[in-house]
């Protein structure tokens, strides 16, 4: 496989994952065709109820880099120096993410990142892509694929060779495997679902700070916007699904608008069509995948949310899957079959995910809740005064998550552990202490590799 040429590979989704997994294995010279469900998205509307846009940190940009494709999404990137944290008396502050020029998020649309990716794979004569290409499942055991034609309704089954799984969270295939024992499968939902909205420009110019993501924290539940390329702002509510303050509770236009006028008071100028969207819009639902194993034999693997979704509270579901098809494209160059491949790709990666989905959990909390709280400010300030001395040694958790893709998403949750030990002492001893600090560094703290 290190040549790559006259290996067919199927790719069964061509979401955000699926199309620049063709773009790696094409630049290989492997045949690659892509099945869709969804009608071309360079010729259609995004489908409704998926997030409209998401953020792109280092490890997606380093892929997207590896892919050749940067100078294309370029010009879809919009730079969130920070979070701008809206509290309820309408005051608000901009908390930055990093403390280096280079230190932001990306806010970017799905639907033009989609369509860039599959431009580029199609730009290779060597991808196919079929579209409105439902699957229904797989048969491991006769090694076939059954699709479903939504443009004629027909059913129609292929030989599958060998496939990879990007068909994300609710995954057709990973239910197939699960169903015939393959793989085990265990989805812990959050009892918080999530609803969009859209903050329109103003008078033909943003509503909001451009280069922050906004969140109004509230303890329990938040409202967060991400900002677009046309001015406007994709606002996304996360809130219970039952209780008084959750979504079952909003049942009316009047309990609508009388939550938000509580909650969100400065927030509610923004939202003209508040209301009609709230009624309109689907509240779509959060959860973790875990799935054992990820791959059968050298026949197929799950990749990305296919085999281990995450919530989105640490930005990072697309960034991890991207980061999954850069490492996938590495392997590639040491492994003459594809069941080796499949396995040690899991065994990379399987720590990682495992890291990533812990801390994206983790994040909720700190967005919903201790933003807003005195000790969390004072000892990120305190974080960031020890990373400027101790450069090599103490980066903020949240910065080798964000900015730091040569750092594996375990060893920043383990990294993240001690040092956030570190800082409990250092806070409980009254304030900063810089022999201290230098000491227990040193001790405890080896340089970054």
């Amino acid at each position: 496989m290190r040549g790559g040429a006259g290996t067919t590979v199927n790719i069964i989704g061509a979401g955000l994952a699926g199309a620049l997994l063709a773009v790696l294995l094409a630049r290989r010279g492997l045949a690659v065709t892509l099945y869709e469900r969804r009608p071309d998205p360079r010729q259609s509307r995004p489908e409704r109820g998926r997030s409209i846009n998401l953020a792109l940190a280092a490890r997606g940009i380093r892929a997207l880099e590896s892919a050749g494709v940067m100078e294309q999404v370029r010009p879809l990137m919009i730079a969130m120096r920070g979070r701008m944290v809206h509290e309820l008396s309408g005051a608000s502050a901009l908390q930055p993410y990093g403390q280096r020029e280079h230190e932001v998020i990306y806010s970017v649309g799905r639907a033009d990142l989609n369509r860039v990716l599959i431009e580029e794979a199609l730009r290779h004569g060597n991808v196919t892509v079929r579209f409105q290409q439902q699957c229904l499942g797989v048969d491991a055991a006769t090694g076939r694929l059954r699709l479903r034609d939504l443009a004629s309704s027909a059913e129609h089954e292929l030989p599958f060779g060998t496939a990879i799984a990007t068909d994300g969270a609710g995954s057709a295939v990973r239910s197939s495997l699960a169903a015939a024992g393959l793989v085990t499968v265990r989805e812990q939902w959050l009892d918080h679902d999530y609803k969009e909205l859209t903050v329109p420009p103003h008078a033909g110019a943003p509503a909001l700070e451009t280069h922050a993501l906004h969140i109004w924290p509230r303890g329990g539940f938040m409202l967060i916007a991400l900002p677009n390329t046309d001015a406007s702002f994709t606002a996304t509510l996360f809130l219970p699904r039952a209780g008084p303050t959750g979504f079952a509770a909003l049942d009316s236009a009047a309990a609508v608008t009388r939550f938000f006028a509580q909650e969100f008071p400065d927030a509610v100028p923004l939202l003209p069509h508040l209301v009609e969207e709230f009624a309109a819009h689907p509240q779509g639902q959060l959860g973790t995948v875990h799935t054992a194993p990820w791959r059968v034999a050298g026949q197929l693997l799950l990749l990305g949310d296919a085999a281990h979704a995450i919530v989105p509270f640490h930005g990072q579901g697309m960034n991890a899957a991207f980061e999954d098809c850069r490492v996938l494209d590495e392997l590639l160059e040491r492994h003459d079959d594809w069941q080796a491949l499949f396995a040690e790709f899991e065994r990379a990666r399987r720590p990682n995910t495992e890291a990533i989905a812990r801390m994206a959990l983790e994040n909720y909390v700190e967005m919903r809740d201790t933003v807003l709280d005195a000790r969390f400010v004072r000892l990120k300030s305190l974080a960031m005064a020890l990373e400027r001395r101790f450069p090599d040694r103490f980066i903020p958790r949240y910065s080798m998550v964000m900015f730091h893709p040569e750092i594996p998403y375990a060893e920043a949750l383990r990294r993240g552990a001690l040092q956030a030990q570190l800082l409990e002492e250092l806070d409980a001893g009254g304030g900063p202490d810089a022999a201290l600090a230098e000491r227990l560094i040193l001790e405890r703290l080896p340089p970054v590799v």
